[in-house]
C-alpha cells in the first residue's frame, strides 16, 4: 500500500505509516499515512518561517489563481473526496460530498477576497500628514483541526491564512489523514511555493506540542475539545502569539407549543443526530414547551424508527457509524449515566451489528431529563439528545442559556415576538429560527460565545 508521506518545505517526507480504518468496516484500510516526528515539526515550522517574507509580499494575482485553482479542483473531485471522507469518518456518502462541495466553496470565496484585500485612507488631525490603515500578514499561522469535518474545517483554516499572504504548518485530527493529505496535495500542485504550506500529520503530543512550544509560530487555530483548547490557550499566552479556539458546545433547540410540529421534528431530528450527532453545533438539548411536549416526543420517536444507521456508503443510511471505537464507548458511557440520573432512555441507545464491522449506535433520545445532569451539561459528541420540558418561553430562555458554553442556539416557533426576542437574547454566537442548529453558510462568521469559542471568528470577510 502507498505510503501518504508528509510535505516539508516542498518536498514529500516519509517516516511511519499509520493503517487509516474505516468506521463502517474496519476491515477496510482507507490508506498508510507517515507519522510526523518531532524533528520534522521543527522542519516545518522552519520551512515556513523562510518562505514567510516572499509569500507575504506576493502578488493579489498570484494567490487569487491559487486558491481558485484548488476550489476547482475539489469541486471536480467532489464524488471522489467525498467517498474518501465517508470512508475514514463515518459520515453518510451524501453528506461526505456535500462538506467536499462547502470546502471548494471555501476555497473560492477566499480566492475572491484576496482580490477585494482593503484598507483605509483618514485624514490626520495634523496638517500635512496622511494616515493609512492597512492589514498585514502575521507569519507563520500553526492550524489544528479535529476528526468530525476532516475537508470543510482545514479549508476554513488554511484558505485564509494563505489568501492573505501568512504560511501554513498543518496538523490534522490523526483519525483522519487521507482527506487533509488530499486537500494538501491539491495546494502544493496548484502552484504554491516551497514552504509555504506544510503538513504534518501525527500524534497532538508530539507534533502539535511542537507548534505550540516553538516561538516561530506566530498565530495558532486550533477546533477540538475544551480541555485541549485550554492547553493551547496557556502554550500561546507564553509566546504572546495570537490565537484562535474552537472548543464545541451543548447547543439548545427550544421548541415552542405554537411551532410547526413537522418543521420542529425535522430540525430536531436532523440537528441532533444527523452526521451521527458529530457536531459541535448538534441539538443535544430539546426544551419543549408542556403543551407541545408529548405530541412532540411522539413524532422524533417515530422519526426515529425510520432511520436507517448503516454503511456510511451504502444507499438508504441516514446515519453512518460512531468514528472509532474510543468515542464509541464514550457515547455508551453517556448512555448509562442518563439512565443512573434518572432521564428515561425514551429511544435507541443500544450497539448496532451490521454486516460489516463497524461502530454502530442506535440514536439515543432521552425524555424528563433536566438542566441539571451531566447529559444536559457536557458535551457528548454523538447521537445523544435530551428532552427538557419546560412550562413557557421564559423558562425555555433562562435554560438554553444555562450553559457554559454559547456556540449555537434554535427556535421553533411561528411567533415573530418570540422569534425575535430569541435572536436578541440568547447567549450564543449563532442563533437559528425554524432551523437546525447545525449548518451556516460559507461566508458567513461561525464561532461562539463563553466556553466555545475564543478570538476571531472563522469564515467570513
Amino acid at each position: 500500500m502507498t505510503l501518504h508521506q508528509n510535505l516539508i518545505d516542498g518536498a514529500w517526507v516519509g517516516g511511519e505509516g499509520v493503517a487509516n480504518i474505516n468506521p463502517s468496516d474496519t476491515n477496510d484500510v482507507v490508506g498508510e499515512y507517515a507519522r510526523a516526528s518531532k524533528d520534522d515539526a521543527l522542519a516545518a515550522i522552519a520551512a515556513a518561517k523562510a518562505a514567510f517574507p516572499k509569500w507575504s509580499r506576493s502578488g493579489i494575482l498570484e494567490r487569487h489563481q491559487i486558491l481558485r485553482k484548488t476550489a476547482d479542483e475539489i469541486l471536480a473531485r467532489k464524488d471522489e473526496l467525498g467517498r474518501l471522507l465517508s470512508r475514514e469518518e463515518g459520515k453518510t456518502l451524501a453528506e461526505g460530498i456535500g462538506e467536499t462541495v462547502r470546502a471548494a466553496q471555501v476555497f473560492d470565496f477566499f480566492a475572491g477576497e484576496v482580490l477585494r484585500l482593503a484598507g483605509e485612507a483618514i485624514p490626520s488631525v495634523r496638517p500635512g500628514v496622511g494616515i493609512e490603515v492597512t492589514r498585514e500578514p502575521v507569519g507563520v499561522v500553526g492550524i489544528i483541526t479535529p476528526w468530525n469535518f476532516p475537508i470543510a474545517i482545514p479549508a476554513w483554516k488554511i484558505a485564509p491564512a494563505l489568501a492573505y499572504g501568512n504560511t501554513v504548518v498543518f496538523k490534522p485530527a490523526e483519525l483522519v489523514p487521507g482527506c487533509a493529505w488530499a486537500i494538501v496535495d491539491i495546494l502544493h500542485r496548484a502552484g504554491l511555493p516551497k514552504g509555504v504550506l506544510n503538513l504534518v500529520m501525527g500524534k497532538g503530543s508530539v507534533v502539535g506540542q511542537a507548534m505550540l512550544d516553538s516561538p516561530d509560530v506566530t498565530a495558532q487555530t486550533f477546533t477540538g475539545s475544551v480541555a485541549t483548547g485550554k492547553r493551547v490557550a496557556a502554550a500561546c499566552v507564553e509566546h504572546m502569539r495570537k490565537f484562535q479556539l474552537e472548543m464545541g458546545g451543548k447547543n439548545p433547540l427550544v421548541v415552542l407549543d405554537d411551532a410547526d410540529l413537522a418543521v420542529a421534528v425535522d430540525c430536531a431530528v436532523n440537528g441532533a443526530f444527523f452526521s451521527t450527532g458529530q457536531r459541535c453545533t448538534a441539538s443535544s438539548r430539546l426544551i419543549v414547551t408542556e403543551g407541545i411536549h408529548d405530541r412532540f416526543v411522539a413524532a422524533v420517536t417515530e422519526k426515529l424508527k425510520g432511520l436507517v444507521v448503516d454503511d456510511a456508503l451504502k444507499a438508504g443510511t441516514h446515519i453512518g457509524p460512531v468514528v472509532d471505537p474510543n468515542q464509541l464507548a464514550q457515547d455508551q458511557d453517556y448512555v448509562e449515566i442518563g439512565r443512573k440520573e434518572g432521564a428515561t432512555l425514551a429511544f435507541g441507545g443500544e450497539r448496532l451489528n451490521r454486516e460489516t464491522p463497524g461502530f454502530y449506535l442506535q440514536p439515543a433520545l432521552f425524555t424528563e431529563a433536566t438542566n441539571a445532569m451531566r447529559i444536559s451539561r457536557e458535551e457528548i459528541f454523538g447521537p445523544v439528545a435530551s428532552v427538557i420540558r419546560v412550562k413557557d418561553y421564559d423558562e425555555a430562555l433562562q435554560l438554553a442559556n444555562d450553559t457554559p458554553f454559547g456556540l449555537s442556539s434554535g427556535i421553533c416557533t411561528t411567533s415573530l415576538k418570540y422569534s425575535t426576542h430569541f435572536r436578541r437574547n440568547a447567549e450564543a454566537g449563532m442563533v437559528m429560527v425554524n432551523l437546525p442548529t447545525a449548518g451556516v453558510d460559507f461566508h458567513v462568521p461561525f464561532g461562539g460565545r463563553k466556553g466555545s469559542s475564543f478570538g476571531s471568528r472563522e469564515q467570513g470577510r
